[in-house]
């Protein structure tokens, strides 16, 4: 079988429909919103979770069961539902209408699999089985999660403000990876590591303003 392509989907402002009124179904749709989707959900019945999310107006829900005129103006679709023909149906529509789709208990019926993901902040490292094992998936995120601790999003949210301001003000592309590098000296990703990161930032601006550089807004 041929390697699956890893993508990263931007979902802001997209419709995305998610069939299953379940915990699965709830966990899906709070990772959608989470990537600031908009949401239809379709379901005979919805979890307590699930029926306060429509309470509040978070996510837009039919209530009954899945017809192939829910797909009308939709991107991406996760089947959640515990009927197998059901479930069926949707790959089968999602696919005739060459959309994105994901069967949730079978991910073979679907065109993408949704990977195990350890985030912190703006960093996501993501593990995929290619839909062979998704407990595995797990276990190794899991484990992501002790060895990346939160600081490494406040690391990626240092080196981004520094990065985007030294690619504003040098066009020295020489001098720019020569920077850049010294931002990921050994010493630097030790202290990110032990979650040093009032040193971590000291040592980044050192080598930013000692570059002739000034520190960006809010950096100092």
């Amino acid at each position: 079988m041929p390697e699956r392509y890893s993508i990263s989907l931007d979902l802001i402002g997209k419709d995305c429909l998610v069939v299953g009124g379940g915990q699965v179904a709830e966990r899906k749709v709070l990772s959608l919103l989470e990537c600031g989707a908009r949401v239809k959900l379709v379901s005979p019945e919805i979890s307590p979770g699930l029926r306060t999310l429509v309470e509040n107006g978070a996510i837009v829900y039919r209530l009954g069961r899945y017809r192939t005129s829910d797909l009308e103006g939709v991107f991406l679709v996760i089947g959640a539902t515990n009927r197998e023909e059901v479930n069926r149906q949707i790959s089968d529509d999602c696919l005739a209408q060459n959309l994105l789709v994901n069967i949730v208990d079978d991910p073979a019926k679907g065109n993408f699999f949704v990977p195990a993901v350890a985030k912190r902040g703006s960093l996501s490292i993501t593990v995929s089985t290619g839909g062979k094992s998704p407990m595995l998936a797990r276990k190794i995120r899991e484990e992501l999660e002790e060895i990346y601790g939160p600081q490494y999003g406040e690391f990626l949210d240092l080196l981004g403000a520094l990065r985007l301001d030294l690619f504003r003000s040098t066009s020295d592309s020489k001098k720019k990876k020569q920077i850049m590098e010294i931002f990921f000296d050994r010493e630097i990703m030790s202290l990110v590591k032990e979650n040093r990161m009032d040193e971590v930032k000291e040592r980044l601006l050192s080598a930013y303003c000692g570059s002739g550089s000034e520190p960006p807004d809010g950096s100092s």
